[in-house]
């Protein structure tokens, strides 16, 4: 056996690091100027011996009914609540305490895909309208009361945004499904969350299509009965008035419209219900899970408090700003950073209906020139795709960005680049962020007028926030060391998600167990948060993470980092998107596949192929040369645009790829399995039959959230 495939010893949490640092990028002097945090003092007041109090700078953003009287109580550890004693309503902060100096300002812009269509302003003072009649609805005709859980399964339209608000003003819990999920998804999450209300659409567009999405709800209904939650009410909101947009006829005494019925309530005031800071305001079901869902239960006080106080500083939003998070708000992101950050502050935030590239990949660009948009928020997912169908699109439109976002997961330094350069123009600051679904916000970034962007690094732990990275043994891994370990959190924060919903002996087992110091303590230094990311910590104390620790490819005793593998193979100027996966190799163990997607109108060649098992050999070493490197016409996606990298090692391994039918483009699978697998028989690689054990770690890669 050669020398570098004899097995390595490394702890569990080492991932092979061979990242080569990048060099840092300064914030403009006109950015600075007006940014929210330009004073240095800042990291003063946020400092860990001014803990859990720094974060009253948070709270103190929002209007409270009645002031906390302990900030962090930590007596039933690692359950920890915020702002114990304080009351207030998410609703009334997002909405009516705008109406004085804002309330004919566009709270929401929204812009349906159809390029035909009129793109929608609605102001604070609309808005306090609409959400006072749905909330008026939910309560007289459907019975919602505090603390009932009401599932949304609605695609990307302001009545997404106007019906959690509602939820809010009683002091319901909301439970949004991403509308991309199928309908026995939305069943599952409904009969978890014991939800006895579902609220959908009839359709809406995608990639130009008019969507039958009420036909889901029928499907949900039915799946939560199976598991034995009877929905009472399906209201369903239309997307065009007048017309159904549904194959599906509505079931008499169950299913109702809500523009029909919304009349009965046209001018009605429902008083917010002032809630105890403690008291949930929604749940948010991770995807990708096996076994029961997992429900995310975020907190008021806590939650909106911290949203509010990243959005005014990591994302510099003023209530001046035009503001576009283009992500989906059935997804976290769009919770903290569409919904209820902006709104808090009282800035105008924007809501797209459709996907990036339609009709054509100048649409996001045409957007923000004629909205005036000055800060963008968007997912590496999109930004690859926007890089491999439009390269040269930002540069027709005549929009300047203040500001840029980045969220979901590790962005490669050449796509970095490209959205720095060609995106925003060289003149915008960016903020690569990292966080969770279960952390409400961001929990690393730079600041962006205080400390310099530096390409594939999210930058230091925010403020108040207090990262670690710890081996298996529970031991700091320092920094500048070169060694990975497991992301940790120190502390808690005020985002922090309260528990799993009914299932809080899990909650302490994925996410606390592992490197709690003291089961009965309750001093919070004994509980460090456990992410599931595997990182390294450059001297300069920027995090680079190199992607969930489930995620790694374990080579002769290397075990690799699939972003580190990705971010090598983009380096190769004809590659637009690559995604790395195990494959059995029966010499080490496993071995590394690649599957790339080319920037249009380039030929696949055994030239690429050759050039990115190269880049692998010289940007990290030869024990991470890919077996085989594929190039595929396009990836198996989720409607949110992540690569399904289950599926495609699936395939590699001619095992059981799963189920596609929640893939926005189900229909490239069987393309790329007959490439990749009538290849590989004719090469006479077909691997042994897989062991249980084996066929399990395949269908988990690449599904942890």
């Amino acid at each position: 056996m050669a020398k570098e495939e004899e097995a390595v010893e490394v702890s569990e949490a080492q991932i092979a690091v061979h990242w080569r640092e990048e060099q840092y990028y300064q914030p403009s002097a006109k950015f600075v100027g007006q940014a929210n945090a330009a004073d240095p003092a800042i990291f003063e007041r946020f400092k860990e011996e001014r803990f859990p109090e720094c974060f009253k700078e948070y709270a103190d953003l929002l209007t409270w009914d009645a002031y906390w009287h302990t900030t962090l109580d930590t007596s039933n550890a690692p359950f920890w609540k915020w702002f114990v004693g304080g009351r207030l309503n998410a609703s009334y902060n997002c909405v009516d305490r705008h109406l004085a100096g804002s309330r004919n300002k566009a709270a929401i812009i929204w812009v349906p895909e159809p390029e035909s269509e009129e793109t929608k302003a609605i102001t604070y003072q609309d808005l306090y309208t609409r959400v006072n009649e749905v909330a008026a609805l939910l309560r007289d005709f459907a019975g919602v009361k505090v603390g009932d859980r009401v599932t949304l399964h609605l695609p990307m339209v302001p009545e997404l945004a106007i019906t959690m608000l509602a939820c809010a003003r009683l002091g319901a819990i909301h439970n949004q499904v991403f509308g991309g999920f199928s309908g026995p998804a939305c069943g599952e999450r409904i009969a978890d969350s014991g939800s006895h209300i579902l609220i959908t659409m009839d359709g809406y567009y995608r990639n130009g299509e008019l969507l039958d999405h009420k036909v889901k709800a029928d499907q949900a209904v039915a799946r939560a009965s199976q598991d034995g939650v009877t929905v009472d009410k399906v209201l369903v909101w239309r997307r065009h008035e007048g017309q159904y947009a549904s194959q599906t006829p509505m079931i008499e005494g169950r299913d109702f419209f809500m523009n029909e019925l919304l009349p009965t309530y046209r001018g009605a005031v429902i008083e917010p219900v002032s809630m105890p800071a403690e008291a949930p305001l929604f749940l948010m079901y991770t995807s990708g899970t096996t076994g029961r869902p997992k429900g995310a239960q975020h907190s008021t006080g806590g939650y909106l408090a911290y949203v509010a106080g990243t959005s005014k500083y990591y994302q510099d939003i003023h209530p001046e700003d035009t503001y576009w998070c283009f992500a989906d708000i059935g997804w976290i992101t769009g919770h903290s950073y569409i919904v209820y950050g902006p709104l808090a502050l009282g800035t105008t935030t924007v809501i797209y209906e459709g996907v990036p590239t339609y009709p054509d990949p100048g649409r996001p660009w045409r957007i923000a020139e004629r909205l005036g948009v000055n800060i963008f928020h968007t997912a590496p997912t999109t930004i690859r795709m926007l890089r491999k169908v439009g390269p040269d699109e930002p540069s027709k439109y005549n929009y300047h960005f203040k500001h840029m976002t980045t969220v979901g997961e590790p962005i490669e330094p050449d796509v970095w680049r490209w959205y720095h350069d060609v995106v925003g123009k060289g003149e915008a600051a960016i903020v690569d962020t990292w966080w969770q679904t279960e952390n409400g916000g961001f929990l690393g970034s730079t600041l962006p007028a205080l400390q310099p962007m530096k390409p594939g690094s999210c930058g230091p732990g925010v403020l108040g926030v207090y990262p670690a990275i710890y081996d298996e043994n529970g031991e700091v891994v320092e920094a500048g060391s070169g060694r990975a370990g497991n992301m940790c959190i120190r502390n808690p924060w005020p985002g922090i998600f309260q528990t799993i919903w009914g299932q809080p002996e899990r909650f302490v087992e994925i996410y606390y167990r592992k490197y709690c110091r003291d089961k009965a303590s309750t001093d919070w230094h004994d509980w460090p948060y456990f992410a599931g990311d595997g990182a390294v910590q450059a001297a300069d104390g920027y995090f680079r993470i190199l992607g969930r620790v489930d995620d790694v490819i374990n080579v002769a005793g290397h075990r690799l980092g699939t972003k580190e593998l990705e971010s090598a193979a983009i380096t190769v100027s004809e590659v637009a998107e690559a995604a790395a996966v195990p494959v059995l190799d029966e010499l080490r163990g496993r071995a590394v596949e690649m599957y790339v997607a080319l920037k249009p109108g380039i030929q696949a060649s055994k030239e690429i192929e050759d050039k990115v098992s190269m880049a692998i050999e010289t940007e990290i070493g030869k024990m991470a040369r890919p077996k085989n490197v594929w190039i595929v016409s396009d990836m198996p996606k989720t409607r949110s645009g992540k690569i399904m990298r289950r599926v495609i090692a699936g395939i590699s391994n001619f095992t059981d790829v799963g189920d596609i039918t929640t893939l926005a483009n189900p229909e490239i699978v069987e393309d790329v399995r007959h490439h990749v697998q009538s290849e590989k028989v004719a090469r006479g690689e077909v691997p042994r039959e897989l062991t249980t054990q084996e066929a399990a770690e395949i269908r988990a890669f690449g599904q942890a959230e």
